[in-house]
């Protein structure tokens, strides 16, 4: 086999891996961040602000898990208040893992939700609520097991 032969099987072998490669990542899903990332982006300046809010109230938010549940725990200071709101279990590994819950806290600003609504692994928890006439927004990792 002379050069000229040899030089053509490199680039057909080249060709042929290239378009291997590409079948591959075509295969491969793709989890974006939010599906509405551009809307989202555009109300950050509220997220900002009820950060803000949030830890102005001298507590934050704590997530924990029990033998049958988990227990979400806002600040003190929302304790006997009207709440609405929601808590966002976010997955950054995997967003058919995401899960998203009307916040309902009782008298002692808690909120208790089942295990069974959630897989394992690693979670951020947004807690995004209003109190009165003021938002309040508030992130916490979270490792369910």
């Amino acid at each position: 086999m002379n050069w000229g032969n040899k030089l053509i099987l490199v680039f057909v072998a080249f060709g042929g891996f290239m378009s291997f490669m590409v079948y591959r990542c075509m295969q491969a899903p793709v989890n974006l961040v939010a599906k509405e990332y551009y809307r989202d982006e555009l109300a950050y300046q509220q997220v900002i602000n009820g950060r803000t809010a949030a830890n102005a109230l001298g507590g934050h938010v704590r997530v924990q898990q029990s033998s049958d549940s988990i227990l979400i725990q806002l600040p003190a200071a929302m304790q006997q208040q009207t709440v609405q709101g929601s808590v966002v279990f976010y997955c950054a590994a995997d967003s058919r893992r995401d899960r998203r819950f009307d916040l309902a806290v009782n008298n002692d600003a808690l909120q208790v939700l089942s295990r069974d609504s959630l897989l394992p692994g690693r979670y951020v928890v947004k807690v995004s609520w209003k109190a009165g006439t003021e938002q309040f927004y508030a992130e916490e990792p979270f490792a369910f097991q």
